[in-house]
């Protein structure tokens, strides 16, 4: 999709990265699905992981990264590297200053790394870029989970092969719970639902095809593809995570009704924004309330992704009303308190383009090069420039999405311009159109060490689109 925008102003399908930037035209999708093809799968729920043990103050689990086979698209078998057998990963469920210890095992025949993606976390167990988990070994990451309620995930972060782990499954979502969200009444429980989407490649022979992920035919939901999902006639809490590699999508009821869009990345907004869509850049996540008490049982809702190109279909997700429920649930009219916008702060600047590759400020990460020094508790305020200009259809526009790892931060202004209240909260990722420029301002925390802030388009990150940033004490 092409100079389409969401709601909060930024939108637009996944720009065809180096591709695009090289003149080439985005290729036709292939595997259209038929008719009745749609809506084949009921959409699963990932598995919620029990820990092996439990101590006075955490948590303790397991995990294995393994090959196993899975049915993406119905009726064919795909091979797929995953957490504990499964894409997605199994859902962690955490608990602010309740500490999460998992033992990360390596069953996979390459090297891997586990990022909790939006996580306020040590280095040591941040998932760097260069701290690997060679094949046969293990390594075991501690999150002290001190931060507020939000919805976070897990994914590889191994350095030159996070694009292919990533889109070859390896990604889970961590929900961190807090008592001021607890104490909300909002949907919750079987009426709290995770909806991983993401875009996939997969052949006749049920081959995952990674070497041109930008341009994928088959959306999933929690591993499936175009299912559907049954629901009550009540208010239902989705959590949406794009984890796709390049692409973004727009969301919308195929009705045209509102939804309350109720958090952004690092957890709740202040108060619930009323939308009729929204935009995803992959690795952003936002969570909505959807009331289906306005339909009748035995009809069915469409979600839309209204960011394809001309020969996909936009159907992501049926809901199908089966049923009547009590409803206690509902959006109140202030959901949190969220810390004051810094004004002032420390600047820097960063320039994100492809030509002559992926780089940031004119150079490729270096592991052993430190491109930004900071110290606890500094305020900083940093201007994101796309440094790639818009590319004439028929090609695709080139995005960055800009992720720091440690902390979350607050999307200022977008060419100058006040963001929307969709986008007013707590970020950790921002997409960035061709030719824009973003600023952004965060606080950085409690811990010191070595940590990295790139763009999530996996595969300008994977071939270097990405910094190192050293936090110091004063």
């Amino acid at each position: 999709m092409s100079g389409h925008a969401g709601a909060d102003g930024h939108g637009g399908h996944a720009g065809a990265g180096e591709h695009a930037a090289a003149g080439q035209q985005a290729p036709a999708a292939l595997g259209a699905l038929a008719e009745s093809e749609v809506f084949a799968h009921p959409m699963p729920l990932p598995r919620v992981l029990r820990p092996v043990s439990v101590t006075a103050r955490a948590d303790v689990y397991a995990m294995r990264m393994r090959e196993a086979e899975t049915e993406l698209v119905k009726g064919v078998r795909t091979r797929v590297r995953t957490y504990d057998g499964s894409l997605p990963g199994p859902t962690l469920r955490a608990f602010r200053d309740r500490e999460v210890i998992i033992r990360q095992y390596n069953d996979l025949p390459v090297r891997a790394a586990v990022h909790l993606h939006g996580g306020h976390v040590p280095s040591a167990h941040d998932g760097l870029p260069m701290d690997v988990i060679e094949p046969g070994a293990y390594r075991e990451y501690r999150y002290p989970n001190t931060q507020r309620a939000a919805s976070l995930w897990y994914h590889d972060h191994a350095h030159h092969l996070e694009a292919e782990n990533v889109y070859r499954g390896l990604h889970g979502t961590y929900l961190l719970g807090d008592a001021e969200e607890s104490a909300l009444p909002l949907p919750r429980g079987r009426y709290d639902v995770p909806l991983v989407i993401r875009d996939a490649r997969v052949e006749a022979d049920g081959t995952l095809t990674y070497t041109r992920p930008d341009f994928c035919p088959h959306l999933l939901v929690n591993g499936k593809e175009r299912p559907y999902f049954e629901v009550a006639a009540r208010r239902y809490r989705f959590r949406l995570f794009n984890v796709s590699v390049n692409r973004h999508i727009t969301l919308r009821l195929a009705d045209g009704s509102a939804f309350q869009q109720i958090a952004t990345d690092g957890g709740l907004l202040e108060a619930p924004v009323e939308r009729t869509e929204i935009t995803l850049a992959g690795a952003e996540r936002a969570e909505i309330v959807v009331d289906f008490s306005r339909y009748r049982v035995g009809s069915s809702l469409v979600l839309e992704n209204t960011a394809t190109t001309s020969t996909e279909r936009p159907e992501v997700l049926r809901f199908d009303i089966v049923r009547t429920a009590p409803d206690l649930s509902r959006v109140p009219r202030r959901l949190s308190e969220l810390p004051p916008v810094p004004t002032s702060g420390t600047e820097r600047a960063f320039v994100l383009d492809l030509v002559p590759r992926p780089q940031i400020n004119g150079l490729q990460y270096d592991p052993e090069r430190v491109d930004v020094e900071t110290v606890v508790g500094s305020t900083e305020i940093w201007t994101i420039r796309n440094g790639d200009a818009p590319i004439p259809p028929p090609n695709f526009h080139v995005h960055h999405s800009f992720h720091t790892h440690l902390v979350q931060f607050r999307v200022l202004d977008r060419n100058g311009v006040p963001v929307g209240p969709g986008e007013a909260g707590l970020k950790d990722t921002v997409v960035i159109a061709p030719g824009d420029t973003v600023r952004i301002a965060m606080t950085w925390g409690d811990y010191t060490g070595q940590y990295v802030y790139h763009c999530h388009q996996l595969g300008h990150s994977s071939a270097g689109q990405m910094g190192r940033i050293d936090v110091r004490n004063a």
